[in-house]
């Protein structure tokens, strides 16, 4: 594996929770054909739409903030709409995005609303919707497909001309691109801004800018203002230029951390017979609080 060389997740996942006694892997949703919708205004005239797969904070639920552990009871079980002002503050500790390598402390490096703001505010694209949308992870496609069709919804009630997708785990990669295709058929072109290309580019999806970042980075690099910036900018201008679907766009801003990040996300390879009871023990543990939250 070499920095410039995407990790392809799929197979590393799959080995992973096959080493923590899961059985048989997951199946990863695959589509032949995907829908693709050109950007019917100029993008300074297009009014821009963000999905997310960051929870709000939750009282009493635990640690949520930076470096917070794997945190069951932050989830979030149905798809939501809510103001983009004040901004609002925003968790990933209840999924599984990189936490050797990223810290979760710059929300807009997950985030994207203040850059599609300052691109706003340059007119580069004509607005920023004065909602954001909040996609739940789910291993089931049947209940994310449902999901994506409120996501639809909400975006059709705000007039939307286009949508940014940020996905922060590898499941939350194949809810967006699943989002994706919905949003599409509804006629609503959509751009996914993603860190998991082989996840992404698996389902299928008309338009995905790709950060080879560790997971929970998708919206650019942590406090780098201009790197995020850059980086939202690339997205919504690959909404407009893309001619087909299956657009696939390689961000060129490199990693600034560590750069053999990518041998150490969920590899089995590297750990003891003890730290992988630890993990399934840890995992479990998720998977009770998060079954207590949904039947909430």
């Amino acid at each position: 594996m070499t920095p410039d060389r995407p990790l392809d997740y799929i197979p590393r996942i799959r080995a992973y929770y096959q080493a923590l006694g899961y059985g048989a892997p997951y199946e990863w949703a695959v589509h032949e054909r995907v829908p693709f919708a050109p950007l019917a205004k100029p993008l300074n005239a297009a009014r821009i739409g963000i999905v997310t797969t960051a929870a709000p904070f939750k009282a009493g639920a635990g640690a949520q903030g930076a470096g917070a552990p794997y945190n069951g009871a932050a989830k979030f079980f149905e798809p939501f709409a809510a103001p983009v002002k004040p901004e609002p503050v925003l968790g990933i500790s209840h999924i599984a995005y990189d936490r050797v390598h990223t810290s979760a402390a710059d929300q807009r490096s997950y985030f994207p609303l203040q850059a599609l703001q300052k691109l706003a505010d340059a007119k580069e694209i004509g607005a920023v919707a004065e909602r954001f949308y909040g996609l739940p992870t789910n291993r089931s496609q049947t209940r994310t497909r449902e999901d994506a069709a409120r996501l639809v919804g909400f975006a059709q009630e705000d007039a939307l001309d286009g949508v940014v997708l940020v996905p922060n785990c590898p499941v939350c990669h194949q809810s967006a691109a699943i989002a994706a295709h919905s949003l599409e058929a509804a006629g609503i072109p959509s751009v996914v801004m993603g860190c998991a290309r082989d996840i992404v580019e698996r389902v299928g999806v008309p338009r995905l800018l790709f950060s080879n970042f560790p997971l929970g980075n998708a919206a650019g690099l942590p406090d780098d203002p201009e790197a995020q910036l850059e980086t939202a900018r690339l997205a919504v201008t690959l909404l407009a230029t893309a001619k087909q679907p299956r657009s696939t766009v390689q961000s060129p801003i490199v990693w600034s951390g560590a750069a053999d990040w990518q041998k150490d996300y969920s590899n089995a390879d590297l750990l003891s017979a003890e730290q992988i009871a630890a993990k399934r023990a840890e995992f479990d543990r998720v998977k009770a609080q998060a079954k207590i939250v949904k039947a909430q």
